[in-house]
């Protein structure tokens, strides 16, 4: 049966959401070690569901300054990802592919935000490449944007677009290991729900 809201996930459901999500962290771990030419492994991942004013706090409060780089999703699929690059992270990126590290995400130049954008976009091409695989779907990408702002700022674009169809949003997140350091990986995924009732149909954890 179709779920008509987030919150209407079962357990099943959610665990298969949360294997997904095991998957897919696990093969940005993977992609961002090639990247960034360093061993990368992560944490085990937490998969959850979250109201959007819950997922504003997870990541660290609506006044927390962050990078975020966001891709719209269509084909079988319809939604946004969306990489939210705390600052650990962003010099864990600088510090391997320029040599360098800031303080602040005032001091970010073109070429730092160059580097961003393609660590972002390939975390989530490889997640969603481990997703579609898992459920045999196809899902387009758009060009990624990039934007660093408050938290709560960057939130507010899924808000307005899914906003209306339910208050809730995936929250997948762990932590990336570098070097015995730890630095968060922060990833939210926001489907729309016709795309979410396809997507645990094609794993087989739903029924039409």
């Amino acid at each position: 049966m179709s779920i008509k809201n987030y919150d209407e996930l079962n357990s099943l459901e959610l665990d298969t959401l949360r294997e997904v999500g095991s998957v897919g962290t696990g093969n940005a771990a993977t992609a961002l070690s090639q990247l960034l030419g360093r061993e990368v492994r992560i944490t085990l991942p937490e998969v959850r569901i979250m109201g959007y004013n819950e997922a504003i706090e997870w990541i660290g409060g609506p006044e927390e300054i962050t990078a975020g780089v966001l891709v719209k999703m269509g084909g079988q699929i319809n939604g946004i990802m969306l990489s939210c690059q705390q600052i650990d992270f962003v010099n864990l990126v600088l510090g391997s592919m320029l040599k360098e590290t800031i303080k602040d995400y005032s001091e970010l130049e073109e070429l730092g935000n160059s580097a961003l954008v393609e660590v972002g976009n390939i975390m989530i091409s490889t997640f969603i490449n481990a997703l579609s695989g898992l459920a045999g779907m196809d899902v387009s990408l758009t060009v990624p944007a990039f934007t660093v702002d408050m938290q709560g700022a960057i939130l507010a674009v899924p808000m307005a677009e899914y906003g209306g169809q339910s208050d809730y949003i995936m929250t997948i997140g762990g932590n990336f290991v570098c070097d015995n350091k730890q630095v968060p990986c922060r990833l939210l995924m926001s489907p729309d729900l016709r795309s979410l009732n396809a997507l645990l149909r094609k794993l087989g954890v739903s029924d039409e």
